[in-house]
């Protein structure tokens, strides 16, 4: 079962300073309640008896806050910090260093009425914000702002700018001690999936490791009979039409889905870079696609050619936004227009987002080893809509993560070709095509359908640290 929350909790500060309207307080408490139920999101805040109103202004009021925090710490996914007034910017800020908690923070600030600006109306949030901040950067707390300076908590901006939030934090929790499993070894004809384990540890990343040796001899211990064997050849033939298969090599494929499962859930893996051309062609007579297919859709994604940068960049995705990421090759141009591409593989998309797949053999690999040795391919042509692309990658040379992201859409043009594939539109490709070759990222990218460029660039840069392109 994936690892990537669906419900998150945040923790809630609501600022206050006493020469500013308290009531205003407990107004946005209120409301608070109610825009996060709505969300669908739960939190961990002060209640009224715990200090004046629920809100940090003291030190002793930001002692009691961390410390319910840390009391819920293995909940708490972001916090995120309420300004109804000018609040007090010190006792924030303790909270938070307290508390322990390293996760994303959001900073709200209230908007003033101009009808409203009495000593027993005003509120004074857009000077207090810019005082919050300034302490969050003293203390050396990343934190995230809204779009607009001063926003009303019950306005449409923050509520959306909320559901963005939690979207960083859903990605921030997932790559934070992600595990990655690499199945077999990088193929010599690719270097350029090549990556440093100990540059993924420095971010808290493991990766194990599981010699195919080990796969095929798993495989010859499992009966054609074994109920497990037959409950993933159903979960194949639910992904994708297989009525050209033969039957037993739907038995072969269900056979290695089975133990690489297994080892998946002993070992606590989140997501999977596996060896495909040649090896396994050759011992098996399958492809491994479908159950990279598979895999994917159920928010654990799997990666070609031991591409472990790319498992990540997929799992990056996929936690963004609950939906379901593939990898494919930067691989043709399209045409003389400079502004969209072929992105393709032979077939291991997630099946959601393509129309009508099935599957079939890979014909590119099936000219060295034999068509009738690839079966398990999935065919299918990706659904128009918008796009985001990603790609982390570890760079020996200067010792860092790198990555890169952005948006575009694919789109229905015309395009005759096998495997899994897609034309996509990306504004100024020619540049971004440029920075690539120059920066040494390799040609896999992982994609998938949605809009969260913006959120991957806020998580990666400022929450953990992976220095991150974004490509407009």
């Amino acid at each position: 079962m994936s690892r990537i929350p669906h419900t998150l909790t945040m923790g809630v500060i609501i600022g206050n300073r006493g020469f500013f309207p308290s009531y205003l307080v407990a107004e946005a408490r209120e409301q608070a309640t109610r825009l996060f139920a709505r969300l669908g999101i739960n939190t961990i805040m002060l209640n009224d008896t715990q200090t004046e109103l629920g809100g940090v202004e003291t030190r002793q009021d930001a002692k009691i806050c961390a410390d319910l925090f840390r009391a819920h710490r293995d909940e708490i996914h972001g916090v995120v910090v309420l300004l109804p007034n000018f609040g007090d910017e010190k006792a924030v800020a303790e909270t938070l260093r307290l508390s322990g908690l390293n996760v994303p923070v959001l900073v709200q600030a209230e908007e003033d009425n101009l009808d409203k600006m009495g000593l027993a109306t005003r509120r004074d949030s857009f000077c207090g914000k810019i005082s919050l901040c300034n302490n969050l950067r003293q203390y050396g707390i990343p934190f995230t702002l809204t779009t607009q300076h001063v926003c009303a908590l019950e306005s449409d901006v923050f509520a959306q700018d909320l559901q963005r939030f939690a979207q960083v934090c859903r990605v921030v929790s997932s790559m934070r001690g992600v595990r990655v499993g690499a199945i077999g070894a990088r193929p010599a004809g690719f270097n350029t999936v090549r990556y440093s384990e100990k540059l993924l540890e420095r971010l808290g990343i493991a990766v194990e490791t599981l010699d195919l040796s080990e796969v095929f001899t798993r495989i010859k211990q499992l009966r054609d009979d074994d109920i497990r064997v037959d409950e993933k050849r159903r979960l194949l033939l639910d992904n994708a039409d297989a009525s050209r298969i033969p039957a037993d090599k739907l038995v072969t494929m269900a056979k290695l889905f089975v133990v690489i499962s297994e080892w998946v859930i002993a070992n606590d893996i989140d997501t999977t870079a596996i060896q495909c051309w040649t090896s396994l062609q050759e011992n098996l007579g399958i492809n491994v696609c479908s159950i990279m297919s598979v895999m994917s859709g159920q928010l654990m994604p799997s990666a070609c050619e031991v591409d472990v940068m790319g498992a990540l960049s997929m799992y990056a995705l996929a936690s963004s936004n609950l939906s379901p990421a593939s990898i494919a090759d930067w691989n043709n141009n399209f045409g003389d227009d400079r502004d969209k591409c072929v992105l393709f593989h032979c077939g291991n998309f997630a099946s959601t987002s393509l129309e009508s797949p099935h599957m079939g053999t890979a014909d590119i690999i099936g000219t060295t080893v034999g068509k009738e040795n690839t079966c398990g391919a999935v065919h299918g042509r990706m659904k128009s809509g918008e796009l985001t692309y990603f790609r982390l990658s570890t760079d020996d040379l200067t010792g860092e993560i790198k990555a890169y992201v952005g948006e575009g859409r694919s789109v229905d043009d015309p395009l005759d070709t096998v495997g899994c594939r897609a034309v996509i539109q990306v504004p100024h490709l020619e540049n971004l095509l440029s920075w690539i070759c120059r920066e040494g990222f390799e040609h896999h990218v992982a994609m998938n359908h949605s809009a969260c460029a913006g959120v991957l660039h806020e998580a990666f840069t400022r929450y953990l640290g992976v220095n991150t392109y974004l490509h407009q």
